[in-house]
């Protein structure tokens, strides 16, 4: 299965990092419109 998440600010990393932890089996894909991404999830 993949998820995708919109957005790479602190709640989109949260949502990526919880799904994954949920099913290690995820793809999950982030998607970011700037060149930087929130690290602080």
């Amino acid at each position: 299965m993949k998820f995708v998440v919109i957005g790479g600010d602190a709640a989109g990393m949260s949502a990526a990092s919880r799904a994954k932890r949920n099913d290690s089996g995820l793809a999950v894909t982030v998607l970011e419109r700037s060149t930087t991404v929130s690290y602080s999830a």
